[in-house]
């Protein structure tokens, strides 16, 4: 049995699935949790990576190991392969102001049309700006950017030389200095952003193409950001929508063209296999449930019973879930909301349901961003840690208007970087044919007056007009 490897670099944790590279049974794994936190020593991804292998019984017998990782965070480089400074994550808002400089000097319109996503904090160039007015002798001292996925694949390779840092199109279309439409960087827009400093950036590969070899001879795979892989490891194709319910909430599907949303909220970003992944993506995915339960004083199974116990619309109540600020809409410095609140439904019951109606609502509102580009979702996969409550995948097609896929339990992302490595082992025209397991599909009726009314109190809590 040939095996081959992924990696799931995520923000909360290292996973590695090592499969069969056949027919992608996982035959052993094994996770490490990171630190918590928005600004990272990229060490501690690299020590969990390592601890994740040896747990999972090492690489000695695999041919290839490719790595998924979280998108957007800024990893600097000095000229020997040092770290600057600690990565900024996708989830730190700091470079707000800066995304907003930027969409002002270049112009929203420009922005969607020529690079396919507009600058808000999560970016990397937005970040890459905030560095360069905030921490001017760090910008000074970087030679290198990369992304997560592409620092650990460098290490993985053993190399120290910074012009051998790899990345692919999925990764880097979501910088804000790549194109996925071209297939190019635009220098001028990074010069730009770091005032005129002009760092290495990453060769860009093709998603069989090789980034070389470990050490001891495992071929390396291109790697690809965290949506575009579990896309690939769901077996995602065009006109399939995946909904992903994790630390943040992710819409994103599967198309044939690049995007071009000038409101910046659908990010043109490609997948990992040639084509388009617009995506969608909110800061508040699954801790919304968790952070309700908590002020329930329950625990999840209890939660969800409660959620299921009341009806459709909450008693009136409506969660707007922007918990942590927001991303989509972007709105960094917002704040969540519980609106309709009376003396006959404020219960348990109905704050649970709300919770989870919110949540949902807030991916239907970018499922609809999604169709606005020009595809009609088909077909929506849910996946992610909000699928472990029964309440969200029976609550779910209600307030999506659609059935709803529930796969089995897994490591899509280091399901989909591992059949990526078994893609680039294979030097085949085309990925393996992996199956996915079974999934189940949830059905409902349509409860539209629901999400009418969360589309009311989201206006309301921007202090919007309804």
């Amino acid at each position: 049995m040939t095996l081959v490897a992924g990696v799931d670099s995520s923000t909360q944790s290292c996973k590695v699935v090592i499969c069969d590279a056949e027919t992608g049974a996982v035959v052993r794994s094994a996770a490490t949790p990171h630190p918590p936190g928005t600004e990272v020593d990229p060490d501690h991804w690299w020590n969990a990576l390592q601890q994740s292998i040896s747990a999972a019984g090492g690489f000695d017998d695999v041919a290839a190991v490719s790595v998924g990782g979280q998108q957007h965070g800024m990893v600097c480089l000095d000229q020997g392969g040092g770290v600057v400074r600690p990565a900024l994550l996708w989830n730190d808002t700091r470079s707000g102001a800066a995304a907003a400089e930027l969409v002002a000097e270049l112009g929203a319109a420009r922005w969607a049309g020529e690079i396919g996503v507009v600058p808000v904090a999560a970016i990397t160039v937005s970040k890459l700006r905030w560095l360069a007015d905030h921490e001017p002798g760090n910008a000074d001292a970087t030679a290198a950017v990369c992304l997560p996925h592409d620092w650990l694949t460098w290490r993985l390779s053993g190399s120290t030389d910074i012009t051998e840092l790899c990345t692919d199109r999925s990764d880097a279309s979501g910088t804000g200095y790549f194109s996925a439409a071209t297939n190019d960087y635009r220098d001028d827009v990074l010069t730009a952003a770091m005032r005129g400093r002009r760092p290495v950036l990453p060769r860009v590969l093709g998603p069989s193409e090789s980034a070389g070899r470990t050490p001891a001879g495992a071929l390396l795979g291109p790697g690809a950001g965290d949506n575009a892989a579990a896309a690939f490891g769901l077996g995602a194709g065009l006109g399939d929508c995946v909904v992903s319910l994790g630390t943040s909430g992710v819409v994103s599907a599967v198309g044939d063209a690049a995007s071009n949303d000038p409101d910046g909220l659908v990010a043109g970003f490609a997948d990992a296999t040639g084509r388009y992944l617009p995506l969608v993506c909110t800061l508040n995915g699954a801790p919304v449930l968790a952070g309700v339960a908590a002020m329930l004083g329950v625990d999840l199974d209890e939660f969800s019973r409660l959620a299921l116990a009341a009806e459709a619309g909450a008693g009136g109540l409506v969660w707007v879930p922007y918990f942590d600020g927001e991303r989509s809409p972007n709105l960094p410095d917002a704040a969540g909301a519980l609106h309709g609140v009376t003396g006959r439904n404020l219960s348990p019951a109905n704050v649970a349901r709300a919770a989870v109606e919110g949540l949902l609502a807030s991916m239907e509102f970018c499922l609809d961003k999604i169709a606005e580009q020009g595809i009609d979702a088909s077909r929506v996969v849910m996946v992610g840690g909000g699928v472990r409550s029964q309440a969200v995948c029976r609550i779910a097609p209600a307030v999506l208007g659609r059935p709803v896929l529930v796969p089995e339990p897994g490591e899509y992302v280091a399901l989909g970087a591992a059949r990526q490595a078994a893609w680039v082992l294979s030097g085949a025209d085309g990925p393996p044919a992996w199956s996915t397991g079974h999934a189940k599909t949830y059905a409902a009726e349509p409860t539209p007056a629901v999400t009418d009314r969360y589309e009311e109190a989201r206006l309301r809590t921007l202090g919007q007009d309804t």
